[in-house]
Protein backbone atom coordinates (compact mmCIF):
# COMPACT_ATOMS: atom_id res chain seq x y z
CA UNK A 1 0.00 0.00 0.00
CA UNK A 2 1.52 3.18 -1.06
CA UNK A 3 1.89 6.25 1.70
CA UNK A 4 -0.50 8.28 -0.06
CA UNK A 5 -3.11 5.48 -0.30
CA UNK A 6 -2.36 5.12 3.63
CA UNK A 7 -2.72 9.19 4.08
CA UNK A 8 -6.24 9.26 2.02
CA UNK A 9 -7.42 6.61 4.33
CA UNK A 10 -6.24 7.98 7.38
CA UNK A 11 -7.89 11.11 6.33
CA UNK A 12 -11.29 9.40 5.72
CA UNK A 13 -11.36 7.24 8.76
CA UNK A 14 -10.72 10.44 11.17
CA UNK A 15 -14.14 11.95 9.27
CA UNK A 16 -15.91 9.19 10.13
CA UNK A 17 -14.96 8.81 14.15
CA UNK A 18 -15.63 12.40 13.99
CA UNK A 19 -19.35 11.80 13.27
CA UNK A 20 -19.33 9.27 16.39
CA UNK A 21 -18.71 12.29 18.23
CA UNK A 22 -15.62 10.84 19.96
CA UNK A 23 -13.23 13.97 21.36
CA UNK A 24 -11.53 15.77 18.55
CA UNK A 25 -8.11 15.91 20.28
CA UNK A 26 -8.50 11.87 20.93
CA UNK A 27 -9.30 11.27 17.28
CA UNK A 28 -6.58 13.20 15.50
CA UNK A 29 -3.97 11.54 18.24
CA UNK A 30 -5.66 7.83 17.36
CA UNK A 31 -5.21 8.44 13.52
CA UNK A 32 -2.09 10.03 13.66
CA UNK A 33 -0.28 7.43 16.46
CA UNK A 34 -2.18 4.29 13.77
CA UNK A 35 -1.25 5.90 10.71
CA UNK A 36 2.70 6.67 11.96
CA UNK A 37 3.12 3.54 13.68
CA UNK A 38 1.69 1.50 10.20
CA UNK A 39 4.12 3.41 7.86
CA UNK A 40 6.95 3.54 10.40
CA UNK A 41 6.87 1.50 13.56
CA UNK A 42 5.23 0.71 16.75
CA UNK A 43 8.31 1.73 18.78
CA UNK A 44 7.90 4.96 16.21
CA UNK A 45 4.38 6.01 16.88
CA UNK A 46 4.83 5.61 20.83
CA UNK A 47 7.81 7.37 20.74
CA UNK A 48 5.75 10.07 18.23
CA UNK A 49 3.26 9.72 20.79
CA UNK A 50 4.80 10.42 24.07
CA UNK A 51 7.03 13.19 22.72
CA UNK A 52 4.35 15.17 21.01
CA UNK A 53 2.04 15.59 24.11
CA UNK A 54 5.25 16.39 25.97
CA UNK A 55 6.40 18.96 24.25
CA UNK A 56 2.92 20.66 23.59
CA UNK A 57 2.50 20.56 27.57
CA UNK A 58 6.16 21.60 28.30
CA UNK A 59 6.46 24.52 25.69
CA UNK A 60 7.56 27.71 27.26
CA UNK A 61 5.75 29.59 23.96
CA UNK A 62 2.60 27.82 24.66
CA UNK A 63 1.50 28.90 28.39
CA UNK A 64 0.44 31.88 26.82
CA UNK A 65 -2.69 29.99 26.54
CA UNK A 66 -3.48 28.61 30.37
CA UNK A 67 -1.64 32.38 31.47
CA UNK A 68 -4.52 34.22 29.08
CA UNK A 69 -7.14 32.05 30.08
CA UNK A 70 -6.98 32.48 33.81
CA UNK A 71 -6.94 36.03 32.80
CA UNK A 72 -10.17 36.03 31.16
CA UNK A 73 -11.54 33.79 34.09
CA UNK A 74 -10.62 35.52 36.73
CA UNK A 75 -12.46 38.72 34.82
CA UNK A 76 -15.45 36.53 34.38
CA UNK A 77 -15.69 35.78 37.98
CA UNK A 78 -14.76 39.35 39.30
CA UNK A 79 -17.50 40.64 37.23
CA UNK A 80 -15.00 42.76 34.63
CA UNK A 81 -16.60 40.36 31.17
CA UNK A 82 -19.96 41.25 32.89
CA UNK A 83 -19.53 44.95 32.95
CA UNK A 84 -16.96 45.68 29.87
CA UNK A 85 -20.32 44.00 27.75
CA UNK A 86 -22.72 46.31 29.91
CA UNK A 87 -20.49 49.27 28.43
CA UNK A 88 -20.94 47.74 24.97
CA UNK A 89 -24.21 46.84 25.13
CA UNK A 90 -25.12 50.69 26.04
CA UNK A 91 -22.69 51.52 22.87
CA UNK A 92 -23.64 49.19 20.31
CA UNK A 93 -26.89 47.07 21.82
CA UNK A 94 -29.44 49.03 19.88
CA UNK A 95 -27.36 47.57 16.76
CA UNK A 96 -28.42 44.35 15.24
CA UNK A 97 -25.08 42.60 16.24
CA UNK A 98 -24.08 44.97 17.96
CA UNK A 99 -22.09 42.56 21.07
CA UNK A 100 -20.74 40.47 18.21
CA UNK A 101 -19.55 42.86 16.69
CA UNK A 102 -17.65 44.33 19.84
CA UNK A 103 -16.77 40.37 20.66
CA UNK A 104 -15.10 40.54 17.43
CA UNK A 105 -13.13 44.27 17.93
CA UNK A 106 -11.81 42.19 21.46
CA UNK A 107 -10.66 39.51 19.51
CA UNK A 108 -8.30 41.64 17.63
CA UNK A 109 -7.32 43.58 20.27
CA UNK A 110 -6.50 40.31 22.63
CA UNK A 111 -4.76 39.10 19.69
CA UNK A 112 -2.27 41.35 19.80
CA UNK A 113 -1.36 40.67 23.18
CA UNK A 114 -0.88 37.05 23.31
CA UNK A 115 -0.52 35.37 19.38
CA UNK A 116 -2.18 31.95 19.81
CA UNK A 117 -5.63 32.00 18.08
CA UNK A 118 -6.80 29.04 20.42
CA UNK A 119 -6.05 31.17 23.59
CA UNK A 120 -8.28 34.42 22.11
CA UNK A 121 -11.05 31.96 21.24
CA UNK A 122 -10.94 30.57 24.76
CA UNK A 123 -10.81 33.72 26.36
CA UNK A 124 -13.20 35.85 24.59
CA UNK A 125 -15.24 32.38 24.66
CA UNK A 126 -15.55 32.19 28.05
CA UNK A 127 -16.38 35.52 28.47
CA UNK A 128 -18.36 37.07 25.36
CA UNK A 129 -20.67 33.45 25.36
CA UNK A 130 -22.88 33.83 28.36
CA UNK A 131 -22.89 37.59 28.01
CA UNK A 132 -23.66 36.93 24.20
CA UNK A 133 -27.14 34.65 25.34
CA UNK A 134 -27.91 36.58 28.05
CA UNK A 135 -28.55 39.70 25.92
CA UNK A 136 -30.86 36.90 23.52
CA UNK A 137 -28.27 36.44 20.86
CA UNK A 138 -28.67 32.91 18.71
CA UNK A 139 -26.01 30.16 19.25
CA UNK A 140 -24.89 30.83 15.33
CA UNK A 141 -23.74 34.07 15.87
CA UNK A 142 -22.28 34.26 19.40
CA UNK A 143 -20.25 31.04 18.66
CA UNK A 144 -19.31 32.08 15.19
CA UNK A 145 -17.79 34.86 16.07
CA UNK A 146 -16.01 34.08 18.97
CA UNK A 147 -14.46 31.03 16.87
CA UNK A 148 -13.77 33.08 13.35
CA UNK A 149 -12.32 36.24 15.51
CA UNK A 150 -10.02 33.97 17.75
CA UNK A 151 -8.21 33.35 14.38
CA UNK A 152 -7.32 37.34 14.31
CA UNK A 153 -4.67 35.99 16.97
CA UNK A 154 -2.92 34.38 14.13
CA UNK A 155 -2.59 37.65 12.01
CA UNK A 156 -1.94 40.07 14.67
CA UNK A 157 1.80 40.80 16.06
CA UNK A 158 2.81 39.20 17.67
CA UNK A 159 1.78 36.02 15.46
CA UNK A 160 3.45 32.72 16.08
CA UNK A 161 3.31 31.64 12.97
CA UNK A 162 5.12 34.73 11.44
CA UNK A 163 7.57 34.39 14.02
CA UNK A 164 8.08 30.75 12.93
CA UNK A 165 7.38 31.66 8.94
CA UNK A 166 10.32 34.69 9.47
CA UNK A 167 13.39 32.11 10.94
CA UNK A 168 12.52 29.70 8.15
CA UNK A 169 12.78 32.45 5.31
CA UNK A 170 15.39 35.10 7.02
CA UNK A 171 13.45 37.58 6.62
CA UNK A 172 12.26 40.36 9.02
CA UNK A 173 10.06 39.39 12.09
CA UNK A 174 9.81 43.04 12.71
CA UNK A 175 8.38 43.92 9.02
CA UNK A 176 6.33 40.86 9.50
CA UNK A 177 4.93 41.87 12.45
CA UNK A 178 3.96 45.52 10.99
CA UNK A 179 2.72 43.85 7.74
CA UNK A 180 0.20 42.08 9.82
CA UNK A 181 -1.53 45.19 11.34
CA UNK A 182 -3.79 46.38 8.35
CA UNK A 183 -4.45 43.34 6.84
CA UNK A 184 -5.86 42.35 10.93
CA UNK A 185 -7.83 45.59 10.90
CA UNK A 186 -9.31 44.81 7.44
CA UNK A 187 -10.19 41.49 8.11
CA UNK A 188 -11.91 43.08 11.34
CA UNK A 189 -13.84 45.81 9.44
CA UNK A 190 -15.27 42.58 7.26
CA UNK A 191 -16.31 40.84 10.22
CA UNK A 192 -18.11 43.59 11.24
CA UNK A 193 -19.70 43.98 7.67
CA UNK A 194 -20.75 40.68 7.63
CA UNK A 195 -22.62 40.52 10.94
CA UNK A 196 -24.60 43.56 9.80
CA UNK A 197 -25.41 41.72 6.95
CA UNK A 198 -26.31 38.72 8.43
CA UNK A 199 -28.51 40.36 11.19
CA UNK A 200 -29.95 42.05 8.43
CA UNK A 201 -31.70 39.69 6.72
CA UNK A 202 -31.65 37.08 9.90
CA UNK A 203 -32.57 39.49 12.71
CA UNK A 204 -33.00 36.72 15.11
CA UNK A 205 -29.31 36.50 15.30
CA UNK A 206 -28.77 39.44 17.45
CA UNK A 207 -31.73 41.60 17.73
CA UNK A 208 -31.69 45.03 18.63
CA UNK A 209 -31.86 45.80 22.64
CA UNK A 210 -32.72 49.24 24.16
CA UNK A 211 -31.26 52.53 22.84
CA UNK A 212 -29.66 54.61 26.31
CA UNK A 213 -28.74 58.10 26.02
CA UNK A 214 -25.09 59.65 25.42
CA UNK A 215 -25.18 60.25 29.45
CA UNK A 216 -25.72 56.79 30.20
CA UNK A 217 -23.07 55.67 27.68
CA UNK A 218 -20.19 58.26 29.43
CA UNK A 219 -21.21 56.89 33.04
CA UNK A 220 -20.69 53.74 31.86
CA UNK A 221 -17.30 54.11 31.17
CA UNK A 222 -16.39 54.31 34.57
CA UNK A 223 -16.34 50.31 34.78
CA UNK A 224 -13.85 50.41 32.44
CA UNK A 225 -11.18 52.23 34.15
CA UNK A 226 -9.29 49.42 36.11
CA UNK A 227 -9.95 47.34 32.77
CA UNK A 228 -8.27 49.88 30.82
CA UNK A 229 -5.18 50.30 33.32
CA UNK A 230 -4.61 46.40 32.77
CA UNK A 231 -4.85 46.60 29.02
CA UNK A 232 -2.43 49.84 29.15
CA UNK A 233 0.04 48.07 31.70
CA UNK A 234 -0.04 44.79 28.99
CA UNK A 235 0.26 46.61 25.62
CA UNK A 236 2.84 49.03 27.24
CA UNK A 237 4.98 46.61 28.26
CA UNK A 238 4.74 45.01 25.07
CA UNK A 239 4.98 47.92 22.84
CA UNK A 240 8.57 48.89 25.08
CA UNK A 241 9.66 45.56 25.12
CA UNK A 242 9.46 45.50 29.31
CA UNK A 243 8.27 41.77 28.57
CA UNK A 244 7.92 38.96 26.62
CA UNK A 245 3.71 37.79 25.23
CA UNK A 246 4.22 35.26 27.76
CA UNK A 247 5.13 37.43 30.56
CA UNK A 248 2.59 40.11 29.14
CA UNK A 249 -0.10 37.04 29.99
CA UNK A 250 1.09 36.46 33.15
CA UNK A 251 1.40 40.34 34.20
CA UNK A 252 -2.88 40.43 32.79
CA UNK A 253 -4.03 37.54 34.48
CA UNK A 254 -2.13 38.90 37.98
CA UNK A 255 -3.57 42.90 37.34
CA UNK A 256 -7.12 41.50 36.95
CA UNK A 257 -6.35 39.19 40.35
CA UNK A 258 -5.05 42.37 42.24
CA UNK A 259 -7.58 44.57 40.88
CA UNK A 260 -10.55 42.39 41.72
CA UNK A 261 -8.77 42.03 45.24
CA UNK A 262 -8.57 45.67 45.94
CA UNK A 263 -11.69 46.64 44.50
CA UNK A 264 -12.93 43.19 46.71
CA UNK A 265 -15.09 41.93 43.85
CA UNK A 266 -13.46 38.28 43.99
CA UNK A 267 -14.41 35.65 46.22
CA UNK A 268 -12.73 32.69 47.53
CA UNK A 269 -15.51 30.73 45.85
CA UNK A 270 -14.30 32.53 42.21
CA UNK A 271 -11.08 31.69 42.34
CA UNK A 272 -11.36 28.42 43.10
CA UNK A 273 -13.66 28.64 40.03
CA UNK A 274 -10.93 30.48 37.96
CA UNK A 275 -8.30 27.79 38.54
CA UNK A 276 -10.33 25.12 38.39
CA UNK A 277 -11.68 26.38 35.03
CA UNK A 278 -8.33 27.50 33.74
CA UNK A 279 -7.10 24.00 34.49
CA UNK A 280 -9.95 22.35 32.24
CA UNK A 281 -9.93 24.59 29.39
CA UNK A 282 -6.24 24.41 28.88
CA UNK A 283 -5.98 20.94 29.05
CA UNK A 284 -8.13 20.93 26.12
CA UNK A 285 -6.72 23.45 24.12
CA UNK A 286 -3.47 21.77 24.69
CA UNK A 287 -4.79 18.45 23.77
CA UNK A 288 -6.55 19.55 20.85
CA UNK A 289 -2.93 21.11 19.62
CA UNK A 290 -1.14 17.74 20.44
CA UNK A 291 -3.44 15.94 18.46
CA UNK A 292 -3.08 18.39 15.73
CA UNK A 293 0.72 17.67 15.96
CA UNK A 294 0.42 14.22 15.66
CA UNK A 295 -1.78 14.13 12.49
CA UNK A 296 0.52 16.47 11.05
CA UNK A 297 3.54 14.59 11.65
CA UNK A 298 1.74 11.35 10.32
CA UNK A 299 0.84 13.07 7.02
CA UNK A 300 4.20 14.45 6.41
CA UNK A 301 5.58 11.00 6.43
CA UNK A 302 2.88 10.12 3.83
CA UNK A 303 4.32 13.31 2.19
CA UNK A 304 1.18 14.17 0.37
CA UNK A 305 1.59 17.85 1.33
CA UNK A 306 5.37 17.51 -0.14
CA UNK A 307 4.04 15.49 -3.19
CA UNK A 308 0.94 18.09 -3.85
CA UNK A 309 3.16 21.11 -3.37
CA UNK A 310 6.03 19.83 -5.46
CA UNK A 311 3.50 19.17 -8.49
CA UNK A 312 2.48 22.78 -8.21
CA UNK A 313 5.60 23.95 -8.02
CA UNK A 314 6.41 22.35 -11.13
CA UNK A 315 3.57 23.37 -13.34
CA UNK A 316 4.06 25.78 -16.29
CA UNK A 317 1.65 28.05 -15.83
CA UNK A 318 1.22 31.87 -15.27
CA UNK A 319 2.40 33.25 -12.16
CA UNK A 320 -1.07 34.16 -10.89
CA UNK A 321 -2.49 30.29 -11.64
CA UNK A 322 0.62 28.91 -9.78
CA UNK A 323 -0.08 31.43 -6.97
CA UNK A 324 -3.42 30.56 -6.84
CA UNK A 325 -3.05 26.73 -7.04
CA UNK A 326 -0.21 27.15 -3.56
CA UNK A 327 -2.73 29.46 -2.20
CA UNK A 328 -5.49 26.45 -2.81
CA UNK A 329 -2.85 24.04 -1.04
CA UNK A 330 -2.88 26.43 2.07
CA UNK A 331 -6.29 26.42 2.55
CA UNK A 332 -7.07 22.61 1.63
CA UNK A 333 -3.99 21.83 3.82
CA UNK A 334 -4.82 24.38 6.37
CA UNK A 335 -8.95 22.58 7.01
CA UNK A 336 -6.59 18.84 8.20
CA UNK A 337 -3.18 20.29 9.34
CA UNK A 338 -2.12 22.51 12.54
CA UNK A 339 -1.09 25.77 10.84
CA UNK A 340 2.88 25.37 12.47
CA UNK A 341 3.31 22.07 11.27
CA UNK A 342 2.00 23.05 7.52
CA UNK A 343 3.87 26.07 7.09
CA UNK A 344 6.95 24.14 8.76
CA UNK A 345 6.40 21.20 6.07
CA UNK A 346 5.70 23.48 3.20
CA UNK A 347 7.72 26.71 2.83
CA UNK A 348 11.00 24.82 1.77
CA UNK A 349 9.17 23.81 -1.37
CA UNK A 350 6.99 26.58 -2.23
CA UNK A 351 9.43 30.04 -0.56
CA UNK A 352 11.96 29.63 -3.62
CA UNK A 353 8.85 29.34 -6.34
CA UNK A 354 7.71 32.28 -4.64
CA UNK A 355 10.81 34.07 -5.03
CA UNK A 356 11.28 32.95 -8.51
CA UNK A 357 7.95 34.12 -9.49
CA UNK A 358 8.85 37.61 -8.15
CA UNK A 359 6.73 37.72 -5.40
CA UNK A 360 7.27 39.91 -2.41
CA UNK A 361 8.52 37.38 0.43
CA UNK A 362 6.67 39.39 3.27
CA UNK A 363 3.50 39.79 1.43
CA UNK A 364 3.64 35.95 0.89
CA UNK A 365 4.01 35.21 4.63
CA UNK A 366 0.92 37.19 5.69
CA UNK A 367 -1.11 35.48 2.92
CA UNK A 368 -0.17 32.22 4.59
CA UNK A 369 -0.87 33.31 7.63
CA UNK A 370 -4.39 34.58 6.30
CA UNK A 371 -5.37 31.41 4.07
CA UNK A 372 -4.33 29.09 7.18
CA UNK A 373 -6.44 31.00 9.59
CA UNK A 374 -9.41 29.68 7.53
CA UNK A 375 -7.95 26.50 8.58
CA UNK A 376 -8.73 27.23 12.18
CA UNK A 377 -12.48 27.43 11.52
CA UNK A 378 -13.41 25.06 8.87
CA UNK A 379 -13.89 21.32 9.22
CA UNK A 380 -12.12 18.58 9.71
CA UNK A 381 -9.25 20.25 12.10
CA UNK A 382 -10.83 23.69 12.39
CA UNK A 383 -9.18 24.02 16.01
CA UNK A 384 -11.15 26.93 17.28
CA UNK A 385 -14.44 25.51 16.65
CA UNK A 386 -13.63 22.73 18.62
CA UNK A 387 -11.81 24.74 21.52
CA UNK A 388 -15.47 27.48 21.59
CA UNK A 389 -17.40 23.93 22.00
CA UNK A 390 -15.39 22.64 25.08
CA UNK A 391 -15.72 26.28 26.33
CA UNK A 392 -19.36 26.71 25.71
CA UNK A 393 -19.73 23.42 28.05
CA UNK A 394 -18.79 24.49 31.18
CA UNK A 395 -20.18 28.61 30.01
CA UNK A 396 -23.60 28.30 28.76
CA UNK A 397 -24.37 24.74 29.10
CA UNK A 398 -23.00 23.72 25.32
CA UNK A 399 -23.41 24.44 21.88
CA UNK A 400 -23.32 21.60 19.46
CA UNK A 401 -21.09 21.42 16.81
CA UNK A 402 -23.45 21.93 13.71
CA UNK A 403 -24.77 25.35 15.22
CA UNK A 404 -20.97 26.98 15.56
CA UNK A 405 -19.80 25.66 12.05
CA UNK A 406 -22.80 26.86 10.86
CA UNK A 407 -22.21 30.34 12.62
CA UNK A 408 -18.57 30.60 10.51
CA UNK A 409 -19.94 29.89 7.14
CA UNK A 410 -20.29 33.91 6.97
CA UNK A 411 -17.06 34.80 8.54
CA UNK A 412 -15.36 32.69 6.45
CA UNK A 413 -16.50 34.18 2.94
CA UNK A 414 -15.46 37.34 4.71
CA UNK A 415 -11.78 35.78 4.95
CA UNK A 416 -12.29 34.62 1.89
CA UNK A 417 -12.94 38.34 0.64
CA UNK A 418 -10.13 40.05 2.61
CA UNK A 419 -7.51 37.56 1.00
CA UNK A 420 -8.70 38.14 -2.05
CA UNK A 421 -8.81 41.68 -2.02
CA UNK A 422 -5.20 41.95 -0.73
CA UNK A 423 -3.90 39.34 -3.56
CA UNK A 424 -4.80 42.28 -5.94
CA UNK A 425 -4.02 44.65 -3.97
CA UNK A 426 -0.87 43.88 -1.99
CA UNK A 427 -0.02 47.19 -0.28
CA UNK A 428 -2.53 46.65 1.98
CA UNK A 429 -0.10 44.48 3.32
CA UNK A 430 3.17 46.19 2.49
CA UNK A 431 2.23 49.99 2.86
CA UNK A 432 3.37 50.15 6.53
CA UNK A 433 6.30 47.33 5.92
CA UNK A 434 7.92 49.74 2.96
CA UNK A 435 7.14 53.12 5.22
CA UNK A 436 8.92 51.69 8.69
CA UNK A 437 12.03 49.56 7.19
Amino acid sequence: MSPTLIGVLGILFMLVLFMTRMPVAYVMALVGFLGFSLMISLKGGLGLLSRSIYETFASYGLTTIPLFILMGQLAFNCGIGRRLYDTAYKFLGAIRGGLAMATVTACTAFGAVCGSSPATAATLATVGLPEMRRYGYADELSAGSVASGGGLGMIMPPSVVLIVYGILTEQSIGALFVAGILPAIVITVLFILCILVWCRFQPEQGAPGERFTWRQRLQSLTNMGDTLLVFLLVMGGLFYGLFTPTEAAAVGAFGVFAVAAVRRRITWEGIVKSLYETLRTSCMVMFLIAGAVIFGKFLAVTRIPFNLASWIGGLDLPPYLILSAIIAVYFVGGCVMDALALVMLTIPIFYPVIMDLGYDPVWFGVIIVLVTQMGVITPPVGINVYVVYGVSQSAVGGIPLERIFKGILPFLVAIIAGTALMVIFPQIILYLPNKMY
